[in-house]
């Protein structure tokens, strides 16, 4: 649909889809591990069936820490849906490109 535009209606809905797709999303950081599993446990307790789990460089091993421990601790019936791996490119100070790897992972109960 070229020329497309969009109803008010319509964006509202989108918005709504992206605010829920943050809603149950954790970003890992540079927290405890526990913090983060602590969030997903909370995702999930207040309805949520997915809590996707997002990480960059080198939070990425804690990403995998805090699925499996959330996993093989507290909610065993959670099962990994979904891993996607990407590499973002981003420009450094000195004019040049960075490669930045980045993970999601996806629990589903």
């Amino acid at each position: 649909m070229i020329g497309h535009t969009l109803s008010v209606d319509e964006i509202k809905n989108k918005k709504k889809m992206i605010n829920m797709a943050d809603e149950n999303t954790v970003f890992i950081g540079s927290k405890e591990t526990m913090n983060y599993v602590q969030a997903v446990m909370m995702q999930f307790s207040s309805g949520s069936d997915e809590v996707v789990i997002k990480a960059r460089g080198r939070a990425i091993s804690k990403a995998v820490d805090v699925a499996e421990i959330t996993r093989q601790r507290f909610i065993e019936e959670a099962e990994i849906t979904d891993i996607i791996t990407e590499t973002e490119k981003l420009d450094n100070d000195e004019g040049g490109t960075t490669n930045v790897s980045s993970i999601e992972i996806t629990l589903s109960k």
